[in-house]
């Protein structure tokens, strides 16, 4: 695993060992990354469910200025400060080590650019985590959340917590989920997305 552009491009990253985490490939990181990049540089960047901090790092590396990483594993926690050390990052990063819902009260931002989220497949977190973040005021209408999830995620409920899916990306096994805030303008607002 490495960071694939930016200033720390081609440093290598730690994962934490185990199952508990699920490290995002990099083909699939460096496709996401194609989709955001105009909208990384100078952002604050959440990696929720961060794991090893890949994607925080790949953002900051892209020139965000803030990322805040919530984890709740103590090994992954370890490794994300390692590989922030690693790629000099540690000015610029913020590590919550808390569960995902409790470390939302804890991040005091006017807006959030990128939210990204990384949780379990097979749970209910990504529609708890999708919930609690629709109530959030620094989620506003520009703010754009990628949700990783499995092919047969259920993303239906959206609408009912004031979230709209503006994209879709399906890779072999997974998928990238790209989600903002409900307006006037929704479900037209897929414009937003490059």
């Amino acid at each position: 695993m490495r960071v694939i552009a930016g200033s720390a491009r081609r440093l290598r990253l730690e994962a934490p060992r185990g199952l508990d985490t699920r490290p995002t490939q990099d083909i699939i990181k460096e496709t996401l990354f194609n989709i955001i990049q105009g909208e990384v540089p100078g952002s604050v960047f959440l990696d929720l469910c961060a794991g090893s901090g890949a994607i925080g790092i790949e953002a900051l590396s892209r020139g965000a200025k803030r990322a805040y990483f919530v984890e709740n594993g103590r090994e992954a926690c370890a490794c994300i400060q390692k590989n922030l050390h690693t790629t000099h990052f540690e000015e610029s990063a913020v590590i919550l080590k808390q569960d995902v819902l409790s470390a939302l009260r804890h991040i005091h931002e006017k807006e959030a650019d990128l939210i990204y989220v990384d949780p379990p497949y097979e749970s209910r977190t990504a529609h708890d985590i999708l919930n609690a973040l629709s109530k959030e005021s620094f989620v506003t209408e520009n703010t754009l959340i990628i949700v990783e999830s499995s092919l047969d995620t259920d993303f239906s409920y959206l609408d009912q917590i004031g979230l709209t899916l503006v994209r879709e990306k399906d890779y072999r096994a997974n998928r990238h989920i790209f989600i903002r805030r409900r307006t006037e303008n929704s479900p037209d607002n897929r414009k937003d997305m490059p």
